[in-house]
């Protein structure tokens, strides 16, 4: 794929600033073009768009969300050592790339976004670090103001984290609780894989890109109680439920009765509206 602009390629930014990918930050860096501007593609068209990026290390996808005509990327890089090359970026696309140097974890983009230029919910696309990527998957869906800020997630993980995040009853050697919570509030989707070679270093694992649209009204239910059920019951995940939920402090008949199952099943074998049904039974029941 030839350049997408008149910036030096991705290697020779690398090399230039001396940003050798750090193990500890989970950073693997993507060079191919064809890949970036096929993640980049995937999150909708991006002429005017507003876009969160998380980990974007020397500006690989940066460039493309950029030259694919986003009016405004907030990027947000905890390494210092790759500041001075996206600062590089931002002065080619003047006015359009605000870099944040932050633990994305525990940074709120949302005023940035929304007073920036652009128009439309932001969506956020990242590569995210393989360390960190579910921690702030968890954040972005798990928060208690729904529908969310964002519009779509495109984001990168390890292919078994991807897996885990589309799974439902169906797929019991990856449903569990993050496969409950991305179910409950979002469509989620596996987009395509991404070859260890593509990435330097290259990682152990393939990767695969993963798409999720928030759904507009998911099933009332209070995201913390959920989380409390999905975790006693996929906490002890080869015991039943009867056993399971008595972590949670309640007779957890009432809780199985609600999700119309039998007490002898098991944690895979309770769809999302089952667990969600005993999350609104906990509340309930921790309430009284």
């Amino acid at each position: 794929m030839s350049a997408i602009d008149d910036l030096p390629p991705l290697r020779e930014v690398v090399r230039d600033f001396d940003l050798a990918p750090k193990k500890q930050l989970g950073q693997n860096f993507l060079f191919d073009l064809n890949l970036t501007s096929r993640i980049a593609r995937a999150s909708g068209p991006l002429a005017g768009a507003r876009v969160l990026e998380v980990g974007p290390g020397p500006g690989g996808l940066t460039r493309v969300l950029l030259a694919g005509g986003a009016a405004h990327v907030v990027a947000v890089e905890r390494d210092a050592r790759c500041l001075p090359a996206l600062a590089m970026i931002a002065e080619r696309y003047p006015g359009r790339l605000t870099v944040v140097e932050a633990d994305a974890a525990a940074f709120d983009p949302r005023a940035l976004l929304e007073n920036g230029p652009g128009e439309g919910r932001p969506r956020i696309v990242a590569n995210l670090p393989y360390n960190v990527g579910t921690q702030l998957l968890t954040g972005w869906v798990a928060t208690r103001d729904w529908p969310p800020f964002w519009e779509s997630l495109t984001l990168m993980f390890q292919r078994e984290v991807a897996e885990r995040i589309v799974a439902d009853e169906g797929d019991r050697a990856n449903y569990g609780r993050l496969g409950v919570l991305c179910g409950w509030r979002t469509q989620a989707r596996i987009l395509f894989d991404v070859p260890p070679s593509a990435f330097v270093p290259p990682p152990k694992v393939t990767s695969s890109v993963v798409q999720l649209i928030p759904r507009p009204d998911p099933a009332p239910c209070d995201v913390r109680a959920l989380e409390a059920v999905t975790a006693a019951a996929f906490g002890q995940r080869r015991k039943m439920l009867r056993q399971s939920l008595k972590a949670l402090g309640v007779d957890p008949a009432g809780l199985v009765e609600a999700a119309g199952v039998p007490p002898t099943a098991r944690a895979e074998e309770v769809g999302v509206d089952g667990f969600v049904a005993m999350a609104r039974a906990f509340a309930a029941a921790r309430g009284a």
